[in-house]
């Protein structure tokens, strides 16, 4: 239990349209349906944020973090919206039933509060409870103006602290500025992420993979750690370091208001070389696919790559596999040096490995409460459904 305040990251869930959707639906089904949506909320917010408390319909998660990755944080809650909103549809396409609550599923959008501050955990009544002005602040936050101002339903409200502990700059990724006012608290200022448009954005955006059949490089690593782990492995510069053979150096370029993804340019240096990976598709915590450009002596080699992470039962497999260059002539140099890049990837496994295995010693991913989520009953409007997984 943490004895005095530490630096943290404090995220509120929030169900929009709850109060409104139970004033003329059946309450067992409603039950059912809200069960349902936030057991999909809770789990695609973890590991990255711990649930401290569920409230009513919403969640009330926290990641204990003094410079929370900007990054990361971005794509767990918005891989968390789009999650939601592939379960509220399947939900919906899933029930024959007419009731109320069913037909109205629909009208349940979701919205996130984040703020960046201090935080104390302290037992109360014999549970752990987070306390402090930080605390307070955010719940205040749910209370806000977003929607009169801007329209806007499906929403993440981040504070500017949270945005600038982060090292995210709101302006290029298109986020809104708002200030909202407490009496005894004063004006804060935040920042709008629009996530129906990001979902428009994601629906619309062509994918880039490299197909098992159609790799000339496939090694596969099973891990015993969940894909957000291993993703962060993956993509976390900070991390790369800890297992990439001879990395000297990992400097990201590109990044839209410091958050890596699609158009980012990784350059990966070993002394005096340097790879570079070109961003193609980014899809946390799916896969993501880049063009790897390697100087070799016959010239520029470039391979399409994608790093494709498949969830088991025992944690996550992650597949390395490189596509065939379009040109002759590339080609030809990938025959050649694919042993070589088969031993280094198999290489970089090996400390990819022994990195995580070394982080999950320290790594406490427990909730700071147990409580037992509620479930749809078997004879339920969702029956018929599919439980709940960890990508979608």
């Amino acid at each position: 239990m943490l004895l005095e305040p530490q630096p943290t990251c404090l995220l509120i869930a929030d169900l929009s349209g709850y109060t409104g959707y139970l004033a003329d639906v059946e309450l067992d089904h409603a039950h059912d349906i809200l069960a349902d949506l936030l057991n999909t909320v809770v789990t695609a917010l973890r590991p990255t944020f711990r649930l401290a408390k569920l409230e009513g319909d919403a969640a009330f998660t926290v990641a204990f973090v003094d410079r929370p990755d900007g990054t990361t944080l971005l794509d767990t809650i918005e891989r968390c919206y789009f999650g939601f909103r592939r379960r509220r549809r399947d939900v919906r396409q899933a029930t024959s039933c007419e009731c109320h609550a069913c037909v109205r599923i629909p009208d349940l959008d979701l919205k996130f509060v984040v703020h960046h501050g201090q935080a104390l955990v302290q037992k109360v009544a014999g549970r752990k409870e987070l306390v402090g002005s930080d605390v307070i602040l955010v719940h205040r936050l749910l209370k806000n103006e977003v929607a009169d101002r801007f329209g806007i339903g499906a929403y993440a409200l981040f504070t500017e602290a949270c945005l600038a502990a982060a090292a995210i700059e709101p302006q290029p990724l298109g986020m809104l500025a708002t200030t909202e006012s407490f009496e005894r608290i004063g004006e804060v200022s935040c920042w709008v992420h629009d996530l129906d448009r990001r979902w428009r954005e994601e629906e619309a955006r062509v994918r880039v993979f490299v197909r098992p059949e159609d790799a000339i490089i496939d090694v596969k690593v099973p891990t015993r750690v969940p894909p957000q782990v291993a993703w962060e492995f993956l993509t976390v510069p900070g991390r790369r370091r800890t297992w990439q053979p001879g990395m000297t150096d990992f400097v990201v370029t590109g990044a839209t208001g410091g958050r890596r993804g699609t158009g980012a340019t990784n350059h990966c240096v070993h002394g005096d070389d340097v790879t570079l990976e070109e961003i193609l598709d980014w899809r946390p915590y799916d896969y993501l696919t880049d063009r790897t450009i390697v100087q070799t002596p016959g010239g520029p080699l470039r391979l399409v790559h994608t790093l494709e992470l498949e969830p088991t039962a025992e944690g996550t497999i992650i597949h390395f596999r490189y596509g065939p260059p379009k040109a002759a002539r590339e080609r030809a140099m990938a025959l050649q040096v694919a042993p070589m890049f088969d031993g280094l990837i198999r290489q970089a496994a090996d400390n990819l490995l022994a990195a995580i295995e070394s982080d999950a010693v320290g790594r406490t991913g427990d909730d700071l409460s147990e409580p037992e989520l509620a479930r749809p009953r078997s004879d339920g409007p969702l029956s018929g459904l599919a439980p709940i997984t960890m990508l979608d």
